[in-house]
């Protein structure tokens, strides 16, 4: 599949392109939108006089709270156009309730199909699916969708179960697999307890989902680089929402996941919804063009992330997404030090010998955050727990409270019912 047209073109044609598409965005929800029009009513805002991407600041954001309280008014269609149903994940909540329509399948499809060619996969590649496409989960969809599309194989065998992926992957020699990238970790001690060669499985990448593999420079971060240091992989980086019902992937240069502007229009915002400079921590803010059933306007995701806006060496001349720094949510105030959950992820993934591991925050007696990390490990000496604490001073200047669990109280943890995929930072300070 051949690059997009429009992720090649001048910053000018882009801009243009978006603010046509903008444009046709504002009649259709004045038209079709419950929320959006009582909305502008309320707010008194005239969609013509908004025309260009720096006017989508008179509108105020949507936010997930928005979504939650007033879901089904967000539906621009006739309930029984309505041919899939799905919801978020619940991360930081209630999980929310999102509505698709035919045409909204084709456009997840054709998203899903130019995002894995940005990561190399050609029809000739086959793709071991290692999350789940039930539970109402619209990314295992996605991946379906959009490898048919593309014309390339795809073999769905769900989460979990090392046994079954590496018979799966003898069996039928996929070439990329799709998981979450700790999991491959867990793909690797299974094969060498069971003398399997990495070498000669005949994969030869992973697109990786739900945890980062790259530190902001884009350099692999401490879980990547346990990854590859044991299988010859590459790994590219993917991220997306059900949300946005688009994604942003790395292509070869891994540098950044590319933005497909025909699809959605990117803001990254500042405390005061005020756009930040490029290259600056803000909260990425999206308006969903070419959905059809409950597209959003100025929708806050509550990701924190970088915007970089140079040419790629592999053509595109799009914006690309630095590795998602955290939640907003999810923002820990630690004794004068600003962090987020994926900055300690990556320190704990230094312990080859942590079999698992969850990270819960906390109010303390006097009111001020506080760091609970609960391991399972096959050494949980006290040493050892001064060695993780040391590590992290180092790292992050913070000293969680380590408490030694069993890994299958950890994992009841980490998996709740009617989990999806892996809880590794449980908030508790709501």
């Amino acid at each position: 599949m051949s690059i997009p047209t429009i992720e090649t073109a001048s910053k000018a044609q882009i801009k243009s392109f978006q603010e046509q598409e903008l444009q046709k965005l504002l009649r259709y929800l004045q038209n079709n939108s419950p929320y959006y029009r009582s909305r502008f009513q309320s707010e008194g805002i005239l969609i013509e006089d908004i025309t260009t991407l720096e006017e989508l600041t008179k509108i105020p954001v949507t936010t997930k709270d928005d979504l939650q309280r007033h879901n089904m008014d967000f539906l621009c269609i006739p309930k029984e156009a309505v041919v899939d149903f799905v919801t978020t994940s619940g991360t930081l909540g209630d999980p929310v309730t999102f509505a698709l329509s035919d045409a909204d399948l084709d456009r997840l499809a054709y998203n899903e199909a130019i995002s894995f060619a940005c990561s190399g996969v050609t029809k000739e590649d086959v793709l071991q699916l290692m999350t789940t496409i039930d539970r109402r989960f619209m990314a295992g969809m996605a991946y379906y969708l959009g490898a048919r599309e593309l014309g390339a194989g795809i073999i769905r065998v769900g989460s979990g179960v090392p046994e079954l992926q590496w018979d799966t992957i003898q069996k039928f020699r996929p070439t990329y697999l799709i998981c979450v990238p700790s999991f491959l970790l867990k793909l690797i001690e299974y094969a060498n307890s069971h003398d399997i060669s990495l070498e000669d499985s005949g994969v030869k990448a992973a697109i990786c989902i739900g945890e980062p593999i790259r530190e902001a420079n884009f350099e692999s971060n401490t879980l990547a680089k346990k990854i590859t240091a044991a299988w010859d992989l590459e790994l590219f980086s993917t991220y997306a929402s059900t949300e946005m019902s688009t994604a942003f992937n790395e292509c070869e240069a891994h540098q950044g996941g590319h933005h497909h502007p025909e699809l959605i229009i990117v803001e990254v915002l500042d405390e005061n919804n005020e756009a930040v400079p490029m290259g600056e921590v803000g909260e990425l803010t999206i308006t969903t063009l070419g959905v059809t059933a409950m597209p959003l306007l100025r929708f806050k995701t509550g990701d924190m992330v970088q915007t970089h806006d140079e040419p790629c060496s592999c053509g595109r001349t799009t914006l690309r997404l630095g590795p998602v720094v955290g939640r907003k949510q999810q923002m820990i105030k630690y004794k004068g030090t600003t962090l987020y959950p994926p900055a300690m992820f990556n320190v704990m993934h230094h312990f080859e010998s942590i079999e698992t591991f969850v990270i819960e925050i906390d109010h303390n007696e006097i009111g001020t955050d506080e760091i609970i990390l609960k391991i399972a490990c096959d050494t949980p000496s006290e040493a050892f727990q001064n060695e993780i604490k040391d590590h992290f001073r180092a790292k992050l200047r913070v000293t969680p409270t380590i408490v030694v669990e069993e890994a299958a109280v950890i994992d009841a943890i980490r998996f709740p019912k009617l989990s999806r995929k892996p809880r590794n930072i449980i908030d508790k300070r709501r």
